[in-house]
């Protein structure tokens, strides 16, 4: 393992690069990267809390104001680029590809030791959309055969838009599914067809009609080509899901209030979630087990911490609301702020 190193997110962010050996999927060695904010874990107090967040599909960790927001609640900020995501993307690599979304394991495992190791302190799990399917497969996993989520140190789980199930008509679940089963299999580095949407993109990035500065050949404005095998893998871990997990810890799920799909930029994606169902989010979160609480925000986008200036706020006082219940052991009470919470049990 190297040294912290300075990154690109410039002054009080650093990162270590978390060699993870040869490829499983064929493609070289493969490294994930963590990232820190300075500030929050070398401050004249020692971090009681610590944060570990894992981001989504075309992404990589850029967004300051959501560390520094942690930070300033006394969290010490770390967050992770996994294999082939953003900072850890490898020369002839295919972004994001992995045919089994349990692999990505081993760069959780190794970056929470390092958090805990670091900090001493307990870690609160952050993630977002596609990350929001992998973190809780992976905690459900560390539940069931290796002495459990709280006993490795975690305390709970903050999903922002998590993927819990495929978009579309229903035969692309059923039928499309099969298909990506089959495909998938025997041709997992093909691409779907298609161009990517470049909607989302736009309405988020400066570059387009957005507020945010970010590294378009980590983040493209299209997304990156999705493979087969990859899609195959989430489908996957969908239906695990779907299955009921326990994750071990409570969870809060924040989402946009609507969804709405479009194949070109229009103001009204500004407002909503123009990237996944925000209506299977609500069916799904029960299945994560533990006590989960699920708040809409209104004009949230589909990156609820990328929302415009409104919506971001209220996800912030929602977000600090739950962590403030959990620790004055008021888990049971509903939000005071933003629309309404409705709460959910495993199942």
């Amino acid at each position: 393992m190297t040294t912290w190193e300075p990154d690109v997110l410039g002054d009080e962010y650093e990162q270590l690069t978390i060699p993870l050996g040869s490829d499983p999927d064929g493609e070289g060695d493969v490294r994930a990267t963590l990232v820190r904010l300075t500030r929050s874990v070398t401050g004249p107090t020692a971090p009681t809390r610590a944060v570990l967040y894992v981001h989504g599909f075309t992404d990589y960790f850029f967004q300051r104001h959501l560390a520094e927001h942690f930070a300033d609640l006394g969290y010490a900020f770390y967050a992770l680029d996994l294999r082939k995501c953003g900072r850890s993307i490898g020369a002839n690599q295919s972004p994001h590809f992995i045919s089994d979304l349990s692999l990505y394991d081993t760069e959780l495992d190794r970056a929470l030791t390092i958090v805990r190791d670091e900090t001493g302190a307990d870690v609160l799990m952050a993630a977002h959309s596609t990350g929001g399917l992998i973190v809780p497969l992976w905690l459900d996993r560390l539940e069931r055969t290796r002495g459990g989520a709280v006993n490795a140190g975690v305390t709970g789980l903050i999903l922002n838009s998590p993927w819990f199930d495929l978009q579309g008509p229903p035969a692309v679940r059923s039928i499309g599914t099969v298909a990506i089963d089959l495909i998938g299999r025997v041709a997992p580095k093909r691409s779907l067809p298609g161009d990517g949407l470049d909607t989302y993109g736009l309405s988020i990035s400066s570059g387009g009609n957005g507020d945010w500065d970010y590294d378009l050949s980590w983040k493209p404005l299209a997304g990156f080509p999705i493979k087969l095998g990859w899609i195959r893998a989430v489908r996957r871990g969908h239906a695990t899901l779907h299955r009921g997990l326990d994750i071990g810890v409570p969870s809060l799920i924040l989402r946009s209030k609507v969804t709405r799909f479009s194949k070109t930029y229009i103001p009204d994606v500004d407002a909503a979630d123009a990237v996944l169902d925000v209506r299977q989010i609500a069916r799904w979160a029960g299945c994560l087990g533990n006590r989960t609480t699920i708040v809409p925000i209104e004009g949230a986008r589909h990156d609820v911490f990328l929302s415009t200036t409104d919506p971001l706020a209220r996800a912030f006082a929602e977000m600090d609301d739950w962590l403030r219940q959990r620790r004055d052991g008021h888990l049971e009470a509903a939000p005071s702020g933003g629309d309404h919470a409705e709460l959910a049990t495993g199942s």
